[in-house]
């Protein structure tokens, strides 16, 4: 790890990222907004989350790549060929950490799997991504986001009762496998700091999101009764997560406790519904809980979301307004916490992206505006810091194995899909 000025947790700290999409870019996003130097390494057409969703509507922007990808640095190399592997090995045993999340088996058909490079270089921390694990007969699968949530039992809980299975409104796997993968690669370079050793880090989308679920999972071994879709609804206890229409939209609520029972039924000026027979107790609220649902909208009906939160939280009742994105953004308490920060797109403008949900205020006092990289943008940086002079660099560049931009800013959309060089997770 190479020494330097910079304060943030990870600053001198090499990251070599083969990644697309979202899980192993978004572990290396991790690692970049603390400070690590973040390479990603890219075939010629790119990591097909420059592609994603790119329209008319987005202006050309890919809102995956724009998330995920914010701050490092990028080099194109054709892993088809021996140069280009030659070069990704030097790059790869040039860092403190590697992160994949091609399919099972493509890293070790080019040597540039975990096996090989730690036995050249043992301190090497390599994490890699699959889709369903290396060890079942599923490993050889492609892998994403909705195959997980679909194998791990996450679809068969989420929906109305009655109604069919449904994938949540965005790509929670793979969002949470990032953040368990950069978690991993942290345990790791701790353990480097104090021993000097490498250590060869394994996860899966699968495995992820049936960790997501370690309460449902606890409850049904209690149980042994198979979970069912509830809706908003929490389907042990009630009032919880129970969704209300005000005036103006919808508001939830969780009152299910006992004490917090009794103020909800004082907050509506019903305080007698505490001892009503109907809601003695949560197993009997949940029993008749379209009773006490009819009851709540026909309190809340006619008022608008903020008034039902201001009026609830007087009684010291959870309650959320439940709002659009639009809405969120300008929330004073957002505002106040700093999450969002700009980012520059590589095309002149700006987007506003969600950054790290925590602040360390002696290292990372403020956020600073990162950009996204062009393809291969940084590609020749990044080749003389790893010793190629100029001559070399000219014959790798002539011989196709290092693609040069057609701009320093090239888009997204400069490039035509073509067969990706490994296949993606």
């Amino acid at each position: 790890m190479q020494t330097t000025d910079d304060n943030r947790p990870l600053a001198g700290v090499k990251v070599v990222e083969f990644g697309q999409f979202i899980a192993g870019p978004g572990a290396t996003q991790i690692l970049a907004d603390l400070g690590a130097d973040v390479i990603k390494i890219e075939s010629p057409n790119g990591d097909n989350g420059r592609r994603f969703g790119v329209n008319a509507a987005s202006k050309g922007r890919s809102g995956m790549f724009i998330a995920y990808n914010r701050g490092k640095r990028s080099i194109a190399l054709d892993l088809r060929c021996a140069q280009g592997v030659a070069v990704a090995r030097k790059l790869a045993l040039g860092a403190d950490v590697v992160v994949q999340n091609t399919r099972v088996g493509v890293m070790a058909s080019i040597g540039l799997d975990a096996a090989t490079l730690r036995q050249e270089k043992p301190a090497l921390i390599y994490a890699s991504i699959s889709g369903f694990g290396t060890a079942g007969p599923s490993r050889q699968r492609p892998g994403l986001d909705i195959a997980a949530q679909a194998e791990s039992g996450m679809m068969s809980l989420t929906g109305e009762a009655g109604g069919a299975p449904l994938k949540t409104g965005f790509a929670v796997v793979d969002a949470a496998t990032a953040t368990a993968t950069a978690n991993a690669i942290l345990a790791a370079l701790f353990r480097h700091a104090r021993t000097g050793q490498g250590e060869t880090i394994e996860t899966s989308l699968l495995t992820v999101a049936i960790a997501l679920q370690a309460q449902i999972w606890a409850e049904y071994g209690c149980s042994n009764q198979l979970p069912q879709r509830a809706g908003n609804a929490q389907p042990l206890v009630a009032p919880a997560a129970d969704l209300i229409e005000v005036k103006d939209g919808y508001i939830v609520l969780s009152a299910y406790m006992e004490d917090h029972w009794k103020r909800l039924c004082e907050a509506i000026g019903q305080p007698e519904l505490a001892t009503d027979a109907r809601f003695a107790s949560s197993n009997q609220r949940v029993q008749h809980r379209p009773a006490l649902m009819t009851i709540l909208h026909d309190a809340f009906g006619s008022l608008a979301g903020e008034a039902v939160r201001a009026k609830l939280e007087a009684f010291g009742v959870v309650v959320g307004v439940v709002r659009d994105y639009a809405q969120v953004q300008a929330s004073e308490d957002v505002r106040a916490c700093g999450i969002f920060q700009s980012v520059a797109d590589g095309l002149g403008g700006e987007v506003q992206v969600p950054g790290l949900p925590f602040s360390l205020a002696d290292t990372i006092p403020g956020a600073q505006m990162a950009r996204v990289p062009g393809l291969g943008e940084q590609g020749d940086e990044i080749l003389r810091q790893a010793g190629y002079d100029d001559a070399q660099l000219q014959v790798l560049i002539d011989a196709g194995v290092v693609v040069r931009p057609a701009s320093p800013r090239q888009t997204s959309a400069a490039r035509e899909p073509a067969k990706p060089t490994a296949a993606q997770v």
